[in-house]
């Protein structure tokens, strides 16, 4: 078994390292202080091929696959998570496009997404949690040749920003009474349709999190993404393969801030006339950062490349969701120890690597939910 990334990926991860280096590292605690989304990086990064770097050239993307996308977001939230956070969610809406759309539909909006001309999402969670997607309220009633939807929308990632949104309602019932689901591609500006209150989070700052509201907003029949009725399946895999694989790669570049960090301080820390580096515990904490570190990035790009041969990688990224943002919250608490008095001074980032590790829990499932898969799967798999 090959472990190693080819050739080409690791020309790729140098040449998003580089652009991140230049113009992401420098602002990225400016972003996360103000709470601010770089949206101005986003055609910069669609002429470099990250935003579109997994969709197929036909439809303007690079043609690689979800290996590479998940370099570049590891490349990303070594910095920004928040970043990172705010372009997984654009291609989130983007796979559930380019996966279940129509030639039509993709033919329409791919290239323009992948150029970063525009933003996109894809919009489950509500007030009953985001977990249950079958319990949603939000309702979608076919009159005519149109759709009605009416209800909100919560904890929706570029809920603001995204001039393309893929929103689940309800569109009836099955035989045996329960919700049925379908996906729904709403433009912004249509009537009725607009964000709520935005959330101001404790982690992945500069990402914009917060409501979307449908007020009896009006959609033709051909909006629908994928089958009526099948949107449950639809939104689950995508959640399952793309939105837990983006948050383990995330947590993945959290934990390598955290070793980098950790080493470049302890070496540059005189304590008693020498680098604390050279102390047993220190080297400890730091041997720990690279353990969790190395574990993290093999389940996240085993899962990956998983996927790209076609497999289904739902438990695979849900034990490297799992593990990556539980590790990268140990790493980041274990870095701000290790600093002492300077772990908790904004001038550093461990701080914000411990909030935004934290705050990945919850996205796309919880420690719980991932178990709760990763048990179900494990009972089959060793039965």
């Amino acid at each position: 078994m090959d472990f190693n990334f080819t050739e080409d990926q690791v020309m790729l991860r140098k040449a998003f390292a580089d652009f991140v280096a230049q113009e992401v590292a420098p602002k990225a605690a400016e972003w996360d202080a103000s709470d601010t989304c770089p949206v101005e990086l986003f055609p910069m990064m669609g002429e470099l091929g990250i935003l579109g770097v997994f969709v197929p050239e036909t439809y303007g993307g690079v043609g690689l696959g979800h290996v590479e996308r998940l370099i570049a977001l590891e490349e990303i939230a070594r910095h920004s998570a928040g970043l990172a956070m705010f372009v997984f969610t654009h291609q989130l809406g983007m796979a559930a496009l380019l996966e279940n759309g129509t030639e039509d539909q993709k033919k329409r909006y791919l290239p323009l997404l992948c150029a970063g001309e525009k933003i996109s999402g894809l919009a489950t969670t509500e007030p009953t949690g985001g977990s249950d997607l079958l319990g949603a309220n939000t309702t979608a009633v076919l009159e005519e040749d149109h759709w009605v939807l009416n209800g909100r929308k919560c904890f929706i990632t570029n809920s603001h920003l995204a001039d393309l949104a893929m929103v689940t309602a309800k569109s009836g019932e099955d035989e045996k009474g329960r919700n049925l689901l379908t996906i729904y591609l709403i433009e912004k500006g249509t009537e009725g349709f607009g964000p709520g209150r935005k959330e101001h989070k404790m982690g992945l700052r500069g990402s914009v999190t917060g409501e979307l509201v449908l007020n009896n907003v009006r959609i033709p029949k051909e909006s629908v993404i994928g089958a009526v009725g099948k949107g449950y399946g639809i939104a689950a895999k995508t959640i399952g393969e793309v939105g837990r694989a983006s948050m383990a790669a995330i947590c993945v570049g959290i934990l390598r801030g955290c070793v980098e960090e950790s080493v470049k301080f302890a070496n540059e820390r005189i304590v008693y006339g020498k680098p604390i580096a050279k102390l047993q515990p220190i080297q400890f904490h730091i041997a720990e950062n690279r353990l969790d570190y190395e574990a993290g990035k093999l389940l996240l790009y085993r899962a990956a490349k998983t996927k790209d041969e076609g497999k289904s990688a739902v438990a695979e990224f849900s034990m490297a969701k799992h593990f990556g943002t539980e590790a990268a919250s140990r790493a980041a608490k274990r870095t701000i120890e290790l600093m002492g008095a300077y772990g908790v001074i904004d001038e550093y980032p461990a701080g914000r690597f411990l909030r935004d590790a934290l705050t990945s829990i919850s996205s796309g499932g919880t420690s719980e939910i991932q178990r709760l898969i990763i048990a179900g799967d494990t009972l089959k798999t060793f039965a």
